[in-house]
């Protein structure tokens, strides 16, 4: 298979390159030259926003074509149709926040979007934006040759997003840590890798149309995910399990200051945790422990001397240490035990 990765060096894009070049697949990367790209790609260099920034790809026919773009939809607008005559199949990386907000419990492929969005936009909002590259997508290549992979959380190694980062930080450098429960708490992500074997697999199946991109609701808690990063890190931490109510009084934004973390029976637990993915899973979505997710991204993690890249468009994620000890020293977080 040919397969041209529109990005490809970093997170999701990298993910995806490695995936394919581990099939045997000829992989062909377009990027703007500010990281390496995998070892054994054909590199070619371009910027969808500058003047002529396409050029590299004026020539060229491939299988399918992965996008992760995530900002103005024209740029997946002018690549779709530049190439719609050259490739199978167009697969654009999209998110779940292409839904209407509030997300109720249970959402599928099938609940209303956001309105307002264009392919023909220039960069708005990240919901429009995803919105507006997946109608692009779709008006280049049509629904028939067209997927669009609306994933939810995504965590594993090379996340430049900075959650699972985080925890793994804070865990390491050990002490009592705030961690949010309850300890059953469902969670919905997918391992990064999952996600491109599964974009890999959508390809070779011919696969179209939309799909809620992330792993079984519960496939971990957070007591799960927590006591795998004490695994990986070794380190001396204890968590100390604290009640939602405390959290939240204390002003700690959830999601953002605690990762990962949202309060359960909220509108956000609702959106965040609870879709229904088995479209996914009846198309080959699998899902790695969440051990196996934590243990990489720790290995990673230390290979690249324990700072993890981050995106200039992302906020900073994680809780400042005096906030945690206060809520710590004001009784917040009983060793060991399920608030």
């Amino acid at each position: 298979m040919r397969l041209l990765l529109l990005g490809g060096t970093e997170f999701a894009g990298r993910a995806v390159a490695e995936a394919a070049l581990a099939r045997g697949w000829e992989v062909t990367v377009f990027h703007r030259g500010r990281h390496a790209p995998p070892a054994g790609v054909r590199s070619l260099h371009g910027d969808r926003t500058a003047p002529d920034g396409l050029t590299a790809l004026a020539e060229g026919e491939w299988d399918a074509v992965v996008d992760t773009w995530s900002a103005a939809p024209r740029a997946v607008r002018d690549t779709a149709r530049l190439l719609r005559g050259r490739a199978g199949r167009y697969v654009y990386v999209s998110s779940c926040s292409v839904y209407e907000w509030p997300r109720p419990a249970g959402y599928g492929e099938d609940a209303p979007l956001v309105e307002g969005a264009s392919a023909d936009a220039e960069q708005t909002d990240y919901a429009r934006d995803k919105r507006g590259g997946e109608l692009a997508a779709v008006e280049a290549f049509g629904a028939d040759r067209s997927v669009l992979v609306r994933a939810g959380l995504i965590l594993g190694p090379y996340e430049n997003v900075g959650r699972l980062p985080w925890w793994l930080g804070r865990i390491a450098r050990g002490g009592p840590v705030l961690a949010p429960g309850p300890r059953d708490l469902p969670l919905q992500y997918v391992d990064v890798r999952d996600l491109a074997e599964w974009i890999l697999g959508a390809v070779e199946r011919e696969l179209s149309g939309p799909y809620t991109l992330i792993g079984p609701q519960g496939h971990a808690t957070m007591g799960t995910l927590l006591d795998a990063c004490v695994r990986a890190t070794g380190g001396p931490a204890e968590l100390r399990w604290t009640d939602p109510d405390v959290i939240l009084e204390a002003g700690i934004e959830p999601w953002v200051q605690l990762p990962v973390w949202v309060p359960p029976g909220s509108d956000l637990h609702d959106a965040l945790h609870a879709a229904d993915v088995s479209r996914a899973l009846a198309t080959g979505l699998d899902c790695r422990p969440v051990a196996d997710t934590v243990t990489d991204t720790w290995k990673w993690l230390k290979d690249i001397g324990g700072t993890a890249p981050q995106r200039p468009d992302r906020t900073a994620k994680g809780l400042d240490p005096e906030v945690e000890a206060k809520v710590l020293a004001g009784g917040g977080g009983v060793p060991g035990t399920t608030p």
